[in-house]
């Protein structure tokens, strides 16, 4: 995971409002090679502690509901980069194209397994693959579909600077996604909702995380998703 030089970034990097930020990045280039080392690590460390945990964690997806374990979806990335993101499956099949592509508070599209895998985040393990692969990090904005990306302001867009992340600052202080959304089923208001109201306050979190990124920030981030997850 290193930084492109500037020139040679997309064209929709080629702003101010993004050279902000990668001047800031470009003076942690060994932060950001510690982060990578780490990720690889962590990610080998982790993969073979959960694989029995992941393996159990499969059979009950399987056992719940019917359709596949894991639920694949396109997200978006480093500069700006599609991958299919992987997780355990936690929704009926079809539920994305069934209403909106976030969920609101006691969405009836999510199974009852799927609820407790989303409440400590364990949906979110097959991502150690995206992570051992370079995709995503341990630490990082969470990606997004390509949807809601290109609605990014020219700022927002420096968030793409770095790999997207199982967790993010914007996760840990940003936790009333679902009690704003509410109940609203209405694909189209949900999105409206999330597109002015919640995405804007997202990114103020993931923007000061690029703005004041460290090495050791990232694992504080990573000890206070524990603590908030248990």
């Amino acid at each position: 995971m290193f930084l492109k030089a500037f020139e040679k970034l997309p064209q929709e990097f080629q702003n101010d409002s993004v050279r902000k930020y990668y001047d800031i990045l470009a003076k942690k280039r060994f932060s950001i090679c510690v982060k990578r080392l780490t990720d690889i690590l962590l990610g080998l460390i982790l993969l073979v502690l959960l694989l029995i945990p992941m393996a159990v964690i499969a059979v009950m997806v399987k056992a719940s509901s019917k359709g596949p374990v894991l639920y694949r979806q396109e997200r978006v990335t480093t500069y700006n980069r599609r991958f299919k993101i992987l997780k355990f499956r936690t929704m009926t099949v079809g539920a994305d194209r069934a209403g909106a592509l976030v969920t609101s508070a006691n969405d009836a599209r999510v199974t009852k397994i799927g609820a407790k895998l989303r409440k400590y985040r364990l949906d979110e393990l097959p991502q150690i693959f995206h992570v051992l692969s370079g995709k995503m990090s341990f630490v990082g904005t969470r990606p997004e579909v390509p949807r809601y990306v290109d609605r990014y302001t020219p700022e927002m867009t420096a968030t793409l600077l770095m790999p997207a992340g199982i967790t993010s600052l914007a996760s840990i202080r940003y936790k009333d996604e679902d009690a704003i959304i509410g109940s609203v089923s209405d694909p189209g208001e949900v999105d409206k909702i999330y597109l002015e109201t919640i995405l804007p306050e997202k990114m103020k979190y993931n923007l000061e995380y690029l703005a004041d990124f460290s090495f050791f920030g990232d694992i504080k981030l990573m000890f206070s998703t524990l603590k908030n997850v248990f």
